[in-house]
């Protein structure tokens, strides 16, 4: 006889049985794994071809793709790493820092790496007063992005990107006018611990600025440079959707450039040309009896999306009973 828990999950026991184990927890979307830093000696340089341009973004960034990016991942950081470091900040692109509030209001460490502005992620109006102090004392300048939680994260993350490009483009345009100030800008990005909601808008400028780096790769940089970075699940499946959104609007930017070159280049066709393509006959219109055999004629086959859902499941919840 079927156990009540059984009986529960299916009203019609006497034809098939259970095949695996019940769970009774909340569903949950399946955990993202990021690989750790090695112990290896040697660690492969992360390779950046080039610098994206934000598509709708009017600042010119092209001045980054000068920058040397080789070498950028620190030798044996693992094996060095102190809980010291943690009150500091790191190095995460050469124009690009992450730490906690405790380096941002370090003086000698904004003067001796050059820093020329301070980016704080914070959750409200108020706080990391001392921070603003320091860097108006050193004459840096600084800028606030407030989230009140993590959901609010994506959202500011493109405001964000926005900030930290108008620096460093500000930053450029004043070198061609002054040499004899900082040759480029250096943005520290920080909150209070350095290792949450400021590690995620770093992760994220690294994914929606650098080729060929996705949310893994963007927080396996973070984490390599930056050992104590914490990035929970709930801050995975975040910066996962966010890439799945660059990733869209890249595509919608890729198509709209297509379209625009086969509009210039229909635009160079000859008024002759034209003229032939206009005469050529409409398209009937199918009639209600063709698209009425058009929908008999469709099979029963599984649907596509269904087809992609089910795929690479290599178990069954239930199976058949067998007949006596």
């Amino acid at each position: 006889m079927a156990s009540h828990e059984e009986a529960a999950m299916s009203d019609t026991s006497y034809s098939h049985t259970r095949f695996q184990e019940y769970t009774y927890r909340l569903p949950t979307p399946p955990r993202i794994i990021i690989p750790p830093p090695t112990l290896a000696a040697e660690i492969p340089d992360v390779e950046i071809e080039r610098v994206i341009q934000p598509e709708d973004d009017h600042i010119d960034v092209s001045f980054l793709n000068n920058v040397d990016f080789s070498g950028i991942v620190q030798r044996n950081a693992l094996l060095e790493w102190s809980y010291e470091r943690r009150r500091q900040a790191q190095m995460i692109l050469p124009f690009l820092y992450l730490g906690p509030m405790v380096a941002a209001k370090d003086k000698t460490f904004l003067a001796k790496e050059g820093i020329t502005m301070l980016l704080a992620v914070r959750p409200g109006h108020t706080g990391m007063v001392g921070a603003f102090k320091a860097a108006q004392e050193a004459g840096v300048e600084t800028d606030i992005i407030e989230v009140p939680n993590h959901q609010a994260l994506i959202a500011a993350f493109p405001r964000a990107v926005r900030k930290i490009n108008e620096h460093l483009s500000s930053v450029h345009h004043r070198v061609q006018s002054r040499p004899e100030g900082p040759q480029m800008g250096k943005v520290l990005v920080f909150c209070e611990s350095g290792n949450e909601r400021s590690a995620a808008v770093v992760a994220a400028y690294l994914m929606e600025m650098l080729d060929d780096i996705d949310y893994i790769k963007a927080m396996q940089l973070c984490q390599a440079q930056r050992f104590c970075v914490n990035f929970d699940d709930a801050l995975k499946h975040l910066l996962q959707s966010y890439w799945d959104i660059l990733i869209a609007k890249r595509s919608v930017a890729e198509s709209n450039h297509s379209v625009r070159h086969s509009i210039s280049s229909s635009r160079n066709l000859s008024t002759g040309s034209v003229c032939n393509v206009n005469r050529q006959p409409a398209r009937q219109k199918r009639t209600l009896d063709v698209s009425y055999e058009d929908d008999m004629d469709i099979d029963d086959s599984m649907d596509a999306s269904d087809e992609a859902r089910f795929l690479g499941r290599e178990f069954a919840p239930f199976q058949d009973k067998l007949s006596s």
